[in-house]
């Protein structure tokens, strides 16, 4: 009996201790900073939202392999990514629905400098026909650019889906930042960008694999602060992502009214693969979305121009062994840490989400 009781207290005790922590866990947390790193962000906010224009607003948000000038000073960021389901090409001939963040794969380009506020909205209209028209002033550059490349041939889609929104550039607590939103929800939130580096966003619904499979995942390059060493020499900047695209032939897994079925059934449209992504057998490894990206639309430099390379290996499970041909990196910065910086690079061994600052040619 003197057992049961004093097991009866101790319950009570862990019962007591775990209540306040999920209280303190569940109180908003002050904004305090360590070494002038900002932590402890306002509480996300998550509505019903009745917005209906671009999916994808700000001002240095690009589309891949551009990125956007970065004055010089720290800013806040009024950044939007919406979800939308479209029917892309990833390579010639293979079609399938995927799941994007603005209407790509990768979604849009990021650029922001080491202590910017970014403060967030994503709105949740995989339920919808969202189509990209003709850009409005105020979207981004991404949005104008997408109009007048349209390098993926998309079509408006509806897969009602539950998603959801993981920057790795944001040091956040996950479970309030990262929570998922059903179809014609929006959730808002801040974070700041304290270490600089080139990073993965993704979404981080479960299964995590199927939806990067799916392809919701782009870049967010954060630049140092007092920016890197070379920035003066610098003539030509490019992003590249490396990603992995699991597919199978598909005679009707969200095909479109105006597809006949004859096309589904010669496999013009695919469906994801998940027994491959779980196998990592990829059908397509791409860089910025297509098979030919590079070969119909090459980064280009002319002799003597130092080029940079914001590189980025989504995977989601392969790695990449990132080289140029007839190039050496003279520098690199792991991870685009300043602090990481390594020389005489021939190949760089970059993991699932791993990325580099890469420069080659003339420094003076």
């Amino acid at each position: 009996m003197r057992n049961r009781s004093k097991a009866l207290q101790a319950l009570l005790v862990l019962t007591s201790m775990a209540a306040s922590a999920t209280a303190a866990a569940a109180a908003p947390t002050p904004s305090f900073q360590v070494e002038g790193r900002t932590y402890g962000l306002p509480e996300a906010q998550i509505f019903d939202d009745p917005y209906e224009g671009p999916p994808v607003v700000g001002e240095f948000v690009t589309l891949a392999p551009r990125l956007a000038p970065l004055p010089a000073g720290n800013r806040t960021h009024k950044v939007r990514f919406d979800v939308v389901a479209r029917e892309i090409e990833v390579a010639p001939d293979m079609r399938y629905t995927a799941w994007t963040f603005g209407g790509t794969v990768p979604g849009p380009v990021l650029h922001v400098r080491e202590g910017d506020k970014i403060e967030f909205t994503m709105k949740n209209r995989s339920a919808e026909l969202v189509a990209i028209t003709a850009p409005s002033p105020g979207d981004s550059p991404y949005m104008e650019q997408l109009a007048a490349l349209d390098p993926q041939h998309a079509k408006p889609m509806a897969q009602p889906m539950r998603h959801s929104m993981d920057f790795h550039a944001g040091t956040v607590a996950a479970s309030d930042k990262w929570r998922g939103i059903e179809p014609g929800q929006a959730i808002r939130f801040e974070w700041i960008a304290n270490y600089p580096g080139v990073y993965l966003y993704h979404c981080g619904t479960p299964p995590i694999l199927m939806h990067l499979s799916q392809g919701q995942y782009g870049v967010v390059v954060v630049s140092p602060r007092e920016g890197y060493p070379t920035d003066s020499f610098v003539k030509r900047e490019y992003v590249i992502v490396q990603s992995e695209f699991y597919l199978k032939p598909s005679e009707s897994a969200g095909v479109p009214a105006d597809q006949t079925s004859t096309e589904a059934e010669n496999g013009y449209h695919y469906e994801l693969d998940f027994e491959a992504a779980q196998k990592r057998e990829p059908t397509v490894v791409a860089f910025n979305g297509h098979q030919r990206a590079m070969v119909d639309a090459p980064l280009t430099a002319a002799p003597g121009e130092r080029v940079r390379f914001y590189v980025l290996n989504v995977g989601p499970s392969g790695t990449s062994s990132f080289h140029v041909v007839g190039a050496i990196f003279d520098r690199v910065w792991y991870e685009g840490n300043l602090a990481n910086e390594m020389r005489g690079m021939q190949t760089v061994l970059l993991g699932a989400s791993n990325g580099i600052v890469a420069e080659f040619g003339p420094a003076e």
